[in-house]
């Protein structure tokens, strides 16, 4: 009787796909036979990429929980600090041959940086006679495939939903479980390091537990909660009416494609009708596909371009102080600095700030947009490349689909519509907690007195207003 033939071997390249739920890399290596997962930490390449302490710790955090999921398959997790992508082709050939691994699989990434590292790796693995195949785990229709009649890629968000709705078949929406435990192998799973570029795990632990099991702890929660009530509650900060998932969907704790099905099920199978709380929501989860889509098609985004080439025409300011005045949360605008100071203190900000106070450093101020970008690249725990410069390349008039350089936020305005209590404000700006509501909204129309150490406004809205618009028409 012949003795069993070893499993063929498959590396498991792990990026921003932190999980075992869902993950196509994963179950195509485990279903060829034998799979390893291995994690390369690139600090130096993370450091250029402005990702910032909060991202690394939590990234930490779940690399410790993938581990454990991982390792209750029997897939062992290997982790090497490799520093920067230009490594990483060589590091993985050198980590599939130590490992008789004739096979390397990963979910395709697309950035600038990632799509070079990648095809790098591919051509030095079939060099080396190992296959290399990409998979499309981090989006549910991959960049490419969503396009207008002619062929080209959308730069418009409505045309691209429907199109997107008009493919998104039960096929490409129904996720894949986590792959069944396979036969234990003769490879020990690394321990995760206890910093990442000096970083260590438990920055902001508590607020933003690590994992997939977390994730999908967050997700029922939501699905079965406060998401029929999103439509409405979105936009109010001091309200608990998001999901708090972005972290998880960032690193790939959680997939677009299981927050889609978990809100589709909810909502009895519809997409864009029904309950018009998961259908909005699961039209935000469009615009995520949408910027990455945008991203893998324009590469001079990910170079710090502006996607309109007209943008390069404003005159931003250099303004250390302003800027300054804006990262600190002491702009004289109570809603603004409430939203800069959530930022600082728990790594992440309400969306309906983001565009706020987005607005406010590129329009009130005229700073150049790239320096917001990448102060929230630095704080943010759910640091995306595309969902960032998406966003701030909408907010500042310079993106695809962007807002119109009319429309500029009056921060008072804000305020007044979206935390008309002035609970939001309180929280985060204790110094005016004391004040009536009223008060709150323009403090300084009410005297200094009763505002105390708090800055009168670093700028006058409608003058800014005006600067704004000369310099986006000039």
């Amino acid at each position: 009787m012949k003795a069993a033939q070893p499993a063929r071997r498959t590396l498991v390249w792990f990026r921003n796909d932190l999980r075992t739920d869902d993950n196509p890399a994963l179950s195509a290596a485990c279903e060829r036979g034998a799979a390893i997962g291995v994690y390369l930490c690139a600090p130096a390449q993370m450091a250029s990429h402005g990702v910032g302490a909060n991202r690394r710790a939590f990234v930490l955090r779940s690399l410790t929980a993938l581990s454990r999921s991982l390792s209750a398959l029997n897939v062992p997790l290997l982790i090497r600090t490799v520093g920067r992508f230009s490594a990483h082709p060589a590091a993985v050939v050198r980590l599939a041959r130590a490992h008789g691994a004739d096979a390397v699989t990963c979910n395709a990434e697309y950035p600038l940086d990632e799509q070079r590292r990648d095809a790098e790796a591919e051509a030095q693995c079939r060099a080396a006679g190992i296959a290399f195949e990409r998979y499309s785990g981090c989006v549910v229709i991959a960049p490419g495939q969503v396009l207008t009649g002619s062929g080209a890629p959308y730069t418009v968000f409505t045309p691209f939903k429907r199109r997107w709705l008009a493919m998104a078949d039960d096929g490409l929406l129904q996720p894949l479980p986590a792959p069944p435990r396979q036969a234990k192998l003769d490879v020990k799973p690394d321990p995760i390091p206890e910093t990442l570029g000096r970083t260590k795990a438990e920055r902001l632990g508590d607020v933003w537990p690590g994992g997939e099991r977390e994730a999908a702890r967050r997700l029922d929660a939501f699905v079965a909660g406060s998401m029929h009530r999103y439509q409405s509650d979105r936009d109010r900060p001091a309200l608990d009416g998001t999901s708090r998932l972005s972290p998880y969907v960032a690193v790939g704790a959680v997939s677009v494609r299981r927050c889609i099905a978990a809100a589709r099920a909810r909502n009895r199978g519809a997409l864009a009708n029904g309950d018009a709380g998961a259908a909005t929501w699961i039209g935000e989860l469009i615009w995520r596909e949408f910027y990455t889509h945008v991203t893998a098609a324009f590469p001079a985004i990910s170079r710090g371009r502006a996607f309109r080439p007209t943008a390069d025409r404003v005159k931003w300011r250099d303004d250390p102080a302003g800027y300054r005045a804006w990262t600190e949360g002491r702009t004289g605008y109570p809603l603004v600095d409430a939203a800069m100071r959530q930022l600082a203190g728990t790594g992440w900000m309400h969306n309906r700030l983001r565009m706020l106070t987005a607005m406010f450093l590129t329009k009130h101020l005229l700073i150049d947009w790239r320096l917001g970008e990448r102060h929230f690249m630095d704080l943010l725990v759910d640091g995306d490349f595309a969902a960032n410069n998406g966003g701030w390349q909408w907010s500042a008039s310079t993106g695809t689909d962007a807002a119109p350089y009319f429309r500029i936020f009056n921060p008072v305005m804000q305020a007044k519509k979206f935390d008309p209590d002035g609970t939001f404000v309180r929280r985060w700006v204790p110094e005016l907690a004391h004040l009536e509501t009223p008060a709150l909204f323009e403090p300084w129309r009410f005297g200094r007195a009763g505002a105390g150490q708090y800055p009168a406004p670093i700028v006058e809205h409608g003058a800014a207003r005006q600067r704004a618009l000369g310099a986006f028409t000039t």
